[in-house]
């Protein structure tokens, strides 16, 4: 797999959370989100608690509040979907600020809105400290589908690529006095992307066909290894530890 390109998610840095093994910030992802699922929405505590190990990984891996709340842009729809949730929700309702709210609705919408959040925080963080070839080759590591990660690893390497011909067959239209206006240019829109499907098409064929005579069998060989240590899964194990401790000391109290 080819060095890959920069990711505007990645933060480079030499701390402690950045030099852990890709898989293994995989799976503590993978189960810190488990556990904040399986919380009851009624427990606000939790969820606050959760908020504040996030937080003291975000200042262990050195990454700025900003730059989390920048790259969390991408919950907005889910928000939006929350936000409606009481308007449109059925079932007994009460009345904030001359507006009638389904109750329903609420306890939904802060479920979503909570849960989302804390997982969309956690991905971001992930995606902060480790670099996007890194994490292919921890998910290669944890023994996901070799098809899906090779297909992935391909996507990554060769998206500005195609973003690239995108570029270039835009700046060639608006050179020739073509600009997009209203719906009588779809048309023109919709060749040009005819014709970049198939330009990557074609492209993707010559590809392979250099990988198999390269000798490619259906593997991608691996140059760096990413293998973890016990200690380096015990540190990554933290994160859902104590948050599965959270959960289960609500569980004792209630």
């Amino acid at each position: 797999m080819g060095a890959g390109h920069a990711s505007r998610l990645h933060r480079p840095g030499d701390t402690l959370v950045h030099r852990l093994p890709p898989q293994c910030k995989l799976v503590a992802v993978a189960g810190f989100a488990l556990v904040v699922v399986a919380t009851p929405r009624e427990w606000f505590w939790a969820f606050g608690l959760y908020a504040v190990l996030l937080a003291v990984v975000a200042v262990l891996a050195r990454v700025p509040a900003g730059f989390v709340l920048r790259r969390m842009v991408v919950e907005v729809p889910f928000v939006v979907f929350a936000l409606a949730i009481p308007f449109i929700g059925s079932g007994e309702r009460t009345t904030f600020m001359g507006l009638s709210l389904s109750v329903a609705g609420l306890w939904a919408a802060w479920n979503i809105l909570a849960k989302a959040t804390l997982g969309v925080a956690a991905s971001v963080l992930l995606a902060a400290t480790t670099e996007p070839r890194l994490m292919l080759l921890g998910a290669q590591r944890l023994r996901l589908p070799p098809l899906l990660v090779q297909i992935a690893m391909f996507m990554l390497r060769y998206l500005d690529v195609i973003l690239d011909e995108m570029r270039r067959m835009r700046v060639a239209r608006e050179s020739r006095g073509f600009t997009a206006r209203d719906v009588r240019h779809i048309p023109v829109i919709a060749r040009s992307a005819g014709a970049l499907f198939i330009r990557s098409y074609e492209r993707g064929e010559r590809v392979h066909l250099a990988m198999l005579s390269r000798g490619y069998t259906g593997t991608m060989p691996v140059i760096q290894d990413v293998s973890a240590a016990s200690r380096q899964w015990l540190a990554a194990g933290m994160l859902p530890g104590a948050a599965l401790a959270v959960l289960l000391g609500s569980w004792g109290v209630t």
